[in-house]
C-alpha cells in the first residue's frame, strides 16, 4: 500500500518525503547509522543549510513523521522512518496558456492540456503545471493526474478527484487497458515515401543514456510498439490562415504537411517522437528530434505538433465504455512552414 502524506498540499504543492537512516526493510539507507536526533540527521543531510534553515524545517515547513506528529530538532530519529515537510518553492512566471475541461464527473476530470504546460510538478515547473494550477483554482488538494503527457505535447489528461476511486483508474494504465490515439503533423519530402493510405507498425528497443534528452533506437529485444497511419495532407484551406501570418516570398511553394494518426501500445519516454523520426518524418516543432536544439522554457513560438486526441476505456466503476475526444487542433506555425513570421 502506498504511503499517504500526513500533510495536505500547500499552495497546491504536495509535501516532500524523506526517509531516515537505519531501521527494518530494504531501502537505500538501511545500513547507515541512526543519528542521535532529528537535528543531527538534517544537518548531516543538508550540510550547506544554515542553522536557521534547518530550524525552519520543523517550524515553517511543518516537518512531520509518518504518524502525523510534528517533529522538533531534539526528537529521536525513527530508524528507517518516513518524514514529510513543505519545501520552499520560489515564484514562477505564469505560462501564458490555459487549460480546457472536456469532461467532469464525481470521480474524474478530463483536461485538455495545452502545449508548454507540464502535467505534474517537475524540476523546472512546480507551480506552473496542470495539477498545481487545478488544486489552487478549485481549492481541492485531492486532485491527482493519473498519467502524464510531455510538457510540449498537448491533449487529453485524466485527473482523479477522489482518493477512494483513484486506484481503479490508475490500474487501467498499469494494465494497459487504456486505448490512446494521437494526431501528429510532419513535413514530407519527395524522399519520404508516404503514399495516400500509408500505414505501418514500428517495434524497437528504446534506450536513453543518462544526461541526454534524446531517446535512441538500439539493437535488442523491443520494448516499444507504435501503429501509425497517414490520415491526409493539409490543403490550402488548412494553411491559408497560417500563410496570412507570415511573409511569403515570390516563388515559394508550400511544403507537403501530412497528418498522422498514432496509436502507442507501450508508453516509453518520447516513444511517438522517436518512432516518427525513425520513419523519416520527425514531428513538426520537435526541439529534440532529429537534433536537440535546446529551447527556452518560456519560448512558445514553435509548438510540437503532437496531440493526445482520444482516450478510450471501460470504466472500472460503471462497467461501460467511455470515449473522450480532445477539442484542440494542430496548426503549423509560419516558421514551421519555412516562412518568416510577420511582426
Amino acid at each position: 500500500m502506498a504511503l499517504v502524506s500526513p500533510l495536505p498540499p500547500r499552495e497546491g504543492i504536495s509535501a516532500t518525503r524523506l526517509r531516515a537512516p537505519g531501521g527494518p526493510g530494504q531501502h537505500a539507507r538501511m545500513h547507515q547509522p541512526v543519528p542521535p536526533n532529528v537535528g543531527a540527521w538534517l544537518r548531516g543531510d543538508f550540510p550547506e543549510a544554515t542553522e536557521d534553515e534547518i530550524l525552519a524545517l520543523t517550524t515553517e515547513q511543518d516537518f512531520t513523521d509518518e504518524h502525523g506528529s510534528r517533529v522538533t530538532l531534539d526528537d529521536p530519529v525513527i530508524p528507517g522512518g518516513f518524514y514529510w515537510f513543505h519545501r520552499v518553492v520560489p515564484h514562477e512566471d505564469r505560462v501564458p496558456v490555459e487549460m480546457g475541461v472536456v469532461h467532469e464527473d464525481e470521480d474524474l476530470l478530463v483536461i485538455d492540456k495545452p502545449h508548454f504546460l507540464a502535467s505534474t510538478p517537475n524540476g523546472r515547473f512546480v507551480r506552473e503545471c496542470v495539477v498545481t494550477r487545478l488544486r489552487v483554482e478549485r481549492d481541492d488538494p485531492h486532485l491527482v493526474a493519473i498519467h502524464r503527457l510531455d510538457r510540449v505535447t498537448a491533449g487529453l489528461l485524466l485527473v482523479s478527484k477522489r482518493p477512494q476511486t483513484r486506484g481503479a483508474y490508475q490500474s487501467l494504465f498499469q494494465a494497459r487497458r487504456i486505448r490512446k490515439t494521437y494526431r501528429a503533423l510532419a513535413a514530407l519530402t519527395p524522399a519520404t515515401e508516404v503514399p495516400a493510405g500509408w500505414a505501418a507498425c514500428r517495434t524497437t528497443l528504446l534506450h536513453k543514456e543518462s544526461g541526454e534528452r534524446q531517446v535512441r533506437e538500439v539493437a535488442g529485444p523491443p520494448n516499444s510498439r507504435t501503429e501509425a497511419r497517414w490520415v491526409r495532407d493539409l490543403g490550402d484551406d488548412d494553411l491559408g490562415g497560417v500563410l496570412a501570418q507570415g511573409t511569403v516570398p515570390d516563388g515559394w511553394e508550400a511544403p507537403r504537411i501530412g497528418e498522422f494518426e498514432l496509436k502507442p501500445h507501450t508508453g516509453r519516454t518520447h516513444q511517438l517522437r522517436v518512432h516518427m523520426h525513425g520513419w523519416g518524418m520527425p514531428i513538426l516543432g520537435d526541439p529534440v528530434y532529429p537534433v536537440d536544439i535546446g529551447f527556452h522554457p518560456y519560448d512558445l513560438s514553435s509548438p510540437l505538433q503532437l496531440l493526445a486526441s482520444r482516450l478510450e476505456f471501460r470504466d472500472p466503476l460503471l462497467g461501460v465504455g467511455r470515449v473522450f475526444d480532445s477539442q484542440l487542433t494542430l496548426t503549423p506555425t509560419p516558421a514551421q512552414l519555412g516562412l518568416d513570421p510577420r511582426d
